[in-house]
């Protein structure tokens, strides 16, 4: 099993060094580096090149949410997981629209953390389900506002994708699911992307809540040709 390199950042001392202790103890968790704001974050990210970065917004000298471009920037190929304590989510959307793909809060199980981890290592959202209920009520639509039509803007195929992309599927999953080769779903999810003019799967996925699709009928199409 290929281990998980994790960069942990978080300006309280107990709480990061908490993280690390715990995370340590996972057979396919490796801890690379640790920092206590976004600055450290850059700097350790740039020589280690971690696959998670496990990160904080409210920080001293430069903040989680400051910071995720340039993280991105110096390890583009590292997934950010955002752990922290609060949820406002005008903060959320401007995390994910800035590349992270995982939101957490710090009341979070373990058990959940560690899911949420891996999930992200894959390339799969995550986001916690208190803060999806937020998202959910941010996004209605006003009564006045002109809904997209994904019905005329995304091929039925690409629909179907989405849909299952919302739940957090990764591109094998829906594959199995859609009974197509995994590298024809890494095409339809880039089309999607595209379409869309989101930047990642979590940007999709929130798109697929805000226009109800999530409410739609899901159950698995036949196999076709």
């Amino acid at each position: 099993m290929k281990e998980i390199r994790v960069l942990v950042v978080d300006d309280q001392a107990v709480v990061r060094e908490g993280l690390v202790s715990m995370l340590s103890y996972q057979s396919d968790i490796k801890i690379i580096g640790q920092a206590s704001d976004g600055r450290e974050a850059i700097t350790v990210a740039n020589k280690e090149k971690p696959d998670v970065i496990l990160l904080d917004l409210a920080m001293p000298r430069m903040d989680g949410l400051d910071s995720i471009v340039a993280l991105r920037d110096v390890a583009p190929a590292a997934k950010i997981l955002i752990l922290t304590g609060y949820a406002d989510p005008e903060q959320v959307f401007k995390a994910i629209k800035s590349g992270a793909i995982g939101f957490m809060l710090k009341d979070t199980t373990w058990e959940q953390l560690l899911q949420a981890i891996r999930d992200v290592a894959k390339g799969q959202s995550y986001i916690d389900s208190s803060i999806a209920i937020k998202l959910i009520q941010e996004f209605n639509p006003s009564p006045a506002a002109t809904p997209v039509d994904h019905n005329s803007l995304l091929t039925e195929r690409e629909q179907e994708v989405l849909k299952l992309l919302a739940k957090g599927k990764s591109n094998l999953e829906i594959s199995e699911a859609l009974f197509v080769h995994e590298r024809t779903i890494a095409k339809y999810v880039s089309s999607i992307l595209g379409k869309l003019q989101v930047e990642n799967r979590t940007q999709a996925a929130l798109f697929a809540i805000r226009e109800g699709m999530d409410k739609e009928d899901n159950e698995s199409p036949a196999p076709k040709p």
